[in-house]
């Protein structure tokens, strides 16, 4: 988790397997990690200037398999085109689709990423008025939701985040928008 942390964001997911079985790991395990690090070794993130605009890209896996029904959540924020912060987990939820699963996945990367915006707002520095921060997501269907005016869904947790995000689209703090998937 070290090496994830601070220098290879590419191995998150396979982290986040292979964490789950810290309290009973076993060799396939660690022979699993090396075999992944070994062949991923000339992989890295190169960091040049851009412009200082704050800009996330979330991704959800609805449901993998039928032993886990929760889904995993994902996003990445960067700056300058330099990842800032990130993260990989499964969700507290069950989501019944994978317009639900995208939709948790598009809220946790709001979350974050109003909280860099707050942060870089008390930068005295930092030029201001810090831009909208534009989320990237490749789900259309749950980039429509977000942008609705009406939510007809029933489920609290959903509809609660459906709140959170018309609200911070309409105040102009994010600005959600697609990215093919490819």
């Amino acid at each position: 988790m070290y090496v994830m942390n601070c220098t290879r964001l590419d191995i998150a997911y396979s982290i986040n397997k292979l964490s789950r079985f810290t309290s009973n790991p076993s060799m396939d395990h660690q022979k699993a990690i090396k075999k992944y690090l070994r062949h991923t070794m000339d992989y890295g993130l190169h960091y040049t200037s851009y412009p200082a605009i704050l800009k996330g890209y979330s991704d959800a896996n609805w449901i993998p398999n039928t032993k886990d029904l929760k889904s995993t959540s994902g996003y990445v924020l960067t700056i300058y085109r330099a990842v800032v912060s990130w993260k990989s987990s499964i969700q507290i939820c069950i989501a019944r689709s994978m317009i639900k699963s995208d939709f948790i996945a598009l809220d946790k990367a709001k979350k974050k990423a109003q909280w860099i915006k707050n942060f870089l707002d008390d930068i005295l520095y930092w030029p201001k008025p810090v831009p909208p921060i534009y989320v990237h997501c490749y789900s259309q269907s749950a980039i429509e939701n977000a942008q609705s005016t009406m939510y007809d869904d029933k489920s609290r947790h959903i509809c609660h985040r459906h709140n959170t995000i018309k609200h911070l689209l309409s105040n102009e703090i994010i600005s959600i928008n697609y990215v093919k998937s490819g």
